[in-house]
């Protein structure tokens, strides 16, 4: 017989099964990586931009002029204050305070979240490439 069958090495097929194992899970990891950092690299445009149009609303709106009204006349103020208190509420920027209240929640908990998620992919880039 020219051809000799020869069997193959002890756990091969354990260690096939390993690794496309930790391949796919290093896919994952990557994808959700790539995933965050642009969550992150996009919340983090959206803070300033959110904060120009709130600024800019908040100046269009007059909130300024009852702010510096009640600071300059506190007297009056404080016998009027159920007034200034209506006249501010009515005049907030509620779509700016908005935009920038959650363009902040998601940065911050982007934030938080892919450098939680960053540590565990450096332990697992180093043990897998150990």
């Amino acid at each position: 017989m020219p051809y000799e069958l020869k069997e193959p090495p002890a756990g091969l097929f354990g260690r096939i099964i390993l690794a496309i194992k930790r391949e796919r899970e290093l896919r994952q990891t990557r994808k959700l990586m790539f995933g965050f950092a642009g969550l992150l690299v996009f919340s983090f445009v959206a803070v300033p931009v959110s904060a120009i149009l709130l600024a800019a609303q908040a100046e269009n709106s007059g909130i300024l002029y009852f702010l510096s009204a009640m600071a300059s006349d506190f007297g009056i103020f404080l016998a009027m204050w159920q007034d200034f208190g209506f006249a501010i509420l009515e005049s907030l920027p509620l779509a700016g305070m908005l935009a920038f209240a959650i363009s902040i929640g998601i940065s911050v908990f982007t934030l938080r979240l892919f450098l939680h998620r960053k540590r565990l992919l450096v332990g697992y880039l180093t043990q897998s490439f150990a």
